[in-house]
Formats: structure tokens, C-alpha cells, sequence
């Protein structure tokens, strides 16, 4: 239940899928398994765990700003740290949301800063009656909406990909490097949080209070991760080979100007030889006083410019 801007969920399990509303203000009861759900950013959520029964290394590590994915074994529970994909409107996927999980014998203490649309389909799930019916239960359903979620942004990023293949096949000219350098760099920072997240959960599927199905869903969850990061290395190769095909396309055009602009010079270089030399004002210039000395001398750079065209079509040049 969301019952203020610090607390946002405080359920009790009861053993069938269901939950009820768990008065947070009272000392948690370890006999009956329990979900409490922190904004770890106000000081409330700071105030509450100092009076559980936790130790403050635990209160500590639930607090912290950076967190990496990890599992850890922490004053007779489970420190979990996962991080899930940031779906709000407006957001960026690749700003992913830490997600910290304190997995005691009887009970789950879970922080944010953010929310994640994972954690309340997890919630509505147990106020229907249909969710997990114990802790071990409720760990692996929250990762294994995670994982769900994680799905869709490759599947995102992939038709970016393929978008801009086909636009590039339409239009080889066309300017998508901006494009493809972002996909790039997010592809590089998702990957950045997804392997160490499956190191997390290879660690968490080997714990003792994993069993049965919850196990066989955390090493599910495991898989799907495995296989977004083989699609995640695809695409971003993906989108590696068609940036280089732009640039190359973009060099070739390049090339092909600078190419010409060079036979043009070359072409002009001995009319700007022979201008340059009937131009200085000495005399003795051969048909300065001749009257047809000027078509004479048209008539002869037409020869040269001809000549040097015939040149340049016989080693190939144009």
C-alpha cells in the first residue's frame, strides 16, 4: 500500500498469493513474511530502518547512492542489488533505476529512488490474490518482471537498427551517424549494467532459500538476460557495420569531388601556362602584331586543352 511519499509499499504475505496492508509504524514481526518498500532518498525511510531490527551495515548498503549489481551475504540475509530499465514517459531506458533488496528469513525490505513499473505489477499482483506466496517467491517474481521489462528496450533498440539499414539501402547518402552514435553509446551503457546484473543472478539462483520453481525462474530470468545481451552485442555491431558503411559512402562521395575538382585543375594548368606567359607586357611576343593573333592563339589552347583531354581519357583518368 502506498501510504506516504517515503513508504510505498508495507504488505504481510498470507502463504496463498495474497496480501494485506502491514502497519509500518509497529516493529517488523519476523514470524510473518513481509514486504516494505522505501524511498531510500527521504530521511523518514532513513528513520524507520534505524528502529527495525537491522543492522546498520544493512541500513547502510539500503541507503547508498551508487550500487552495482551484485549479491551479497550480509548479517544472516541476502543483499541484493539489481537495476531495472527507467520506462517513464520522457525517460531514457539506458538511465537505468537501483533497485535494493534486504532478503531476511521471514521478510523483504526493498529501496528506490525512482519507481519501477515492476515492482507495482508485483503489488497489484498480491492485492488480487495472484502473486508469489513467500519471500524466496516474491524475489524471483521481482526479477523476473525486471528481466520482462529489460525486453522490450532491446526489442526497441533492435528496430532502430533495422530502421536505419533500411533507410541507408534506400538512400546510401543519407547522414545517420548521429543516429547510430547514439545507438551505439546506449547499447554500451545498458551493457554496462546487464552483465554484472547476470553475474547477480547466476550467484542468487545458487542460494539455499531458492528452490523448485522459484529457482527454475531465476535461472529462466538468467537465460532471457543472456540471450538480451547476445542481442544486445548484435545490435550494436549492427549498428558499428552501418556506420562505417555511411562513412565510407560519405569518403567515396568525398573522394569522387576531390577527384574531379584535381582533372579540372589539371585540365586548366597549361591554359593558365600560356595565358600567364602571352600576358606579360615585354616585347618580341610572337603575332602581337598580327591581327589574327588572337584566334591564333585561342586556336592553339584549343589544341593544348583537346590534346590534354585525349591524354587523360588514354591512361583513364576521366
Amino acid at each position: 500500500m502506498n501510504e506516504s511519499h517515503w513508504l510505498k509499499i508495507a504488505l504481510t504475505l498470507d502463504g496463498q498469493g495474497g496480501a494485506s496492508p502491514l502497519d509500518a509504524q509497529v516493529s517488523l514481526n519476523e514470524t510473518v513474511p513481509y514486504w516494505v518498500h522505501l524511498d531510500y532518498s527521504q530521511p523518514e525511510s532513513q528513520h524507520w530502518l534505524e528502529q527495525q531490527d537491522i543492522a546498520p551495515m544493512v541500513i547502510s548498503a539500503l541507503t547508498t547512492m551508487e550500487t552495482r549489481p551484485r549479491v551479497t551475504e550480509v548479517a544472516g540475509g541476502l543483499l541484493v542489488y539489481l537495476r531495472g530499465v527507467n520506462l517513464h514517459p520522457g525517460a531514457r531506458p539506458e538511465d537505468m533505476i537501483a533497485l535494493r533488496l534486504w532478503v531476511g528469513p521471514k521478510g523483504l525490505v526493498s529501496t528506490q529512488k525512482r519507481a519501477l513499473l515492476s515492482l507495482i505489477t508485483v503489488q497489484e499482483e498480491l492485492e488480487r490474490g495472484e502473486g508469489p506466496a513467500d519471500i524466496p517467491g516474491l524475489v524471483a517474481r521481482l526479477v523476473d518482471q525486471l528481466i520482462w521489462r529489460m525486453e522490450d528496450v532491446i526489442e526497441n533498440l533492435e528496430s532502430e537498427v533495422e530502421d536505419c539499414a533500411l533507410s541507408i539501402e534506400e538512400s546510401p547518402t543519407i547522414s545517420l551517424t548521429p543516429r547510430l552514435s547514439q545507438i551505439r553509446r546506449r547499447s554500451i551503457t545498458l551493457r554496462r549494467f546487464f552483465a554484472p546484473q547476470r553475474e547477480a543472478l547466476m550467484k542468487l539462483q545458487n542460494e539455499s532459500m531458492f528452490a523448485g520453481g522459484d529457482a527454475l525462474l531465476l535461472r529462466e530470468a538468467g537465460d532471457r538476460l543472456q540471450r538480451l545481451l547476445e542481442d544486445l552485442d548484435a545490435a550494436r555491431e549492427h549498428a558499428t557495420l552501418l556506420q562505417e558503411e555511411v562513412f565510407s559512402v560519405q569518403n567515396e562521395a568525398i573522394n569522387d569531388r576531390m577527384y574531379l575538382l584535381a582533372m579540372i585543375t589539371a585540365l586548366f594548368l597549361p591554359l593558365g601556362f600560356l595565358t600567364g606567359l602571352f600576358g606579360i607586357n615585354v616585347g618580341g611576343l610572337p603575332g602581337v602584331d598580327d591581327p589574327a593573333g588572337f584566334w591564333w592563339f585561342m586556336a592553339g589552347i584549343g589544341v593544348v586543352s583537346l590534346g590534354v583531354l585525349v591524354w587523360m581519357l588514354k591512361r583513364r583518368w576521366l
